[in-house]
């Protein structure tokens, strides 16, 4: 089925394939080549935020509405051998389509060659009424319909009297993820910038990242002010249990490598846990570039109507010199609380209460 809805074309994308670096990535790796610090910016490799190029086809997922666990868009498949129950999460945002392109994938391969050998592995479709109602005019607003399914994830908000089409469908899936061991979410970003790991703050999660081996950028942030994220749900941000979790960013939204990015991930975290008899290995064994780890010193959580950037800010730019003014909201000023402050996901319109960027230095 290829058919257009709501101005996209919904369909098959086409098998992953090798990935396809971009200009943004090879401005911060002559960054790094240049010590760490940029420059200038290329304002061509930005997407305006009125007309992003949309490059990927949206997998038509409605061919798995029934799910196989009493939950809708939900899949689950058992193996004849023990194992830890791993999941493949897509859609916590409705406009970030690399996560159903992966688990797309991943279901057909279930329905055909592939087969779950040890343990469990389910497959969750997370925010599906946002991802239903995205509209090439406007992109951007199928995040979510209510408000940022990626926020819900404090036991006191999920057990609370508060209602929302995004707590509706988190309090329906809660029960599976607390089955879940170890979680893979896929991700991508607003702006044009390297595909990047979240790790959450525990020795676990960088570990769970090291092991998988991309990306090349790791972060070990402890979330958001405005909420916790389904990657830091429960046992899996706490550091005595066994439990893991992966946010992983892909690239932007729409760029053509982005559910390229988001397979390979999905392949390497499920040959990890060795939970299928066969993987794409032709997928995964490929040249990969060193890790580098990011650590969160400072997150900037937006106040005011009156937040302004100073300038735009690059993905993963380095700012040289500590005290470099880079925001104001209201009147106060926002400057690099450090040298080398690295540029973590700077959102372009920031509103208030959400994170506007976070800002780190990579780990030696």
């Amino acid at each position: 089925m290829n058919e257009a809805l709501n101005g996209v074309a919904w369909g098959r994308p086409s098998i992953c394939s090798a990935l396809q670096y971009r200009d943004i990535e090879t401005q911060i790796a002559a960054m790094h080549e240049r010590g760490g610090r940029i420059n200038s910016i290329n304002k061509h490799s930005r997407v305006s935020m009125s007309s992003p190029p949309i490059e990927i086809t949206f997998p038509d997922i409605r061919r798995w509405a029934s799910g196989n666990t009493g939950l809708d868009y939900v899949w689950s498949f058992r193996g004849s051998l023990p194992g830890p129950h791993v999941c493949v999460s897509a859609l916590v945002h409705g406009n970030e389509v690399c996560g159903a392109i992966a688990t797309d994938q991943l279901l057909d391969a279930l329905q055909g060659r592939a087969t779950v050998k040890r343990g469990t592995l389910s497959v969750v479709f997370a925010n599906v009424d946002a991802y239903h109602a995205f509209d090439v005019e406007k992109p951007f607003e199928s995040r979510c319909v209510d408000e940022d399914f990626n926020r819900l994830w404090r036991e006191d908000t999920l057990d609370g009297s508060r209602d929302s089409k995004e707590l509706r469908r988190a309090r329906a899936l809660r029960a599976h993820f607390d089955q879940v061991d170890h979680l893979l979410d896929l991700h991508s970003m607003l702006e044009p910038a390297p595909p990047i790991a979240l790790a959450g703050d525990t020795a676990k999660g960088l570990a769970l990242a090291r092991a998988i081996a991309i990306p090349e950028h790791i972060l070990v942030d402890a979330g958001h002010a405005a909420g916790k994220r389904l990657r830091d749900y429960a046992g899996f941000a706490d550091p005595n249990s066994a439990k893991s979790a992966l946010l992983v960013e892909c690239g932007q939204h729409w760029e053509r490598s982005v559910g390229e990015f988001a397979c390979d991930v999905m392949w390497r975290f499920l040959r990890h846990f060795d939970v299928l008899d066969s993987v794409p290995f032709a997928l995964v064994d490929k040249p990969i570039r060193a890790q580098r780890v990011i650590d969160i010193s400072q997150v900037v959580t937006v106040n005011t109507e009156r937040f302004q950037w100073v300038r735009p800010l690059l993905g993963l730019e380095t700012i040289a010199q500590a005290g470099t003014l880079i925001a104001t909201d209201g009147v106060s000023e926002i400057r690099t609380p450090h040298d080398d402050a690295v540029m973590v996901m700077p959102v372009p319109h920031p509103k208030v209460g959400q994170t506007a960027v976070r800002i780190g230095r990579f780990r030696a």
